[in-house]
């Protein structure tokens, strides 16, 4: 590369890397927070037994907070920061093409169960995004969820969510 060129960099717009950084390590004491408060309720103290059920929660709870704090103190005044480019447009659409479908997947099981929400998923996913026709984007969905069913509720006889809807009860399982 000649000096005169732009780098990649010049070219991609985005938050800086330290920036998520810091983003990342305020989630992180935010979740060590948590984790503090839930252990306190339940007892983090030394009982006459031996350590309360929250003892070990709350210690690890002061580690994340630890590791928050530093992690959100060196992200915005260390001596390095890292100034490079952590996503752009293009790479945050292609992370959420993938994020979105699958939180709409998480919420669709409570209701119609993980086989029927399951076999959209994957439909979904081969007709958008692997570009596969819709016929044999469905039958391949649908096939590969009758051999979960079989194997699960069938052969293991380990029974998986069917949802708050039950679209599966004619089956009789």
């Amino acid at each position: 590369m000649e000096p005169s060129e732009p780098t990649d960099a010049t070219h991609r717009a985005g938050a800086p890397t330290y920036i998520a950084d810091a983003v990342v390590a305020l989630l992180v004491l935010a979740l060590g927070l948590i984790v503090l408060q839930g252990s306190w309720k339940l007892g983090s103290g030394w009982t006459s037994d031996g350590p309360g059920a929250g003892y070990f929660p709350f210690y690890i709870g002061i580690i994340l907070c630890f590791a928050g704090v530093g992690i959100f103190l060196q992200a915005l005044f260390g001596k390095k920061k890292n100034r490079e480019i952590f996503v752009d447009r293009e790479q945050l659409g292609r992370v959420l093409s993938v994020l979105i479908p699958a939180l709409v997947y998480v919420f669709a099981v409570q209701y119609v169960g993980i086989y029927v929400a399951s076999a959209v998923y994957i439909a979904g996913f081969m007709i958008v995004l692997g570009k596969y026709p819709p016929l044999k984007s469905i039958i391949t969905a649908l096939i590969l969820n009758a051999l979960f069913f079989a194997m699960f509720e069938i052969w293991f006889k380990v029974p998986l969510f069917k949802g708050s809807l039950d679209p599966t009860s004619f089956l009789g399982y």
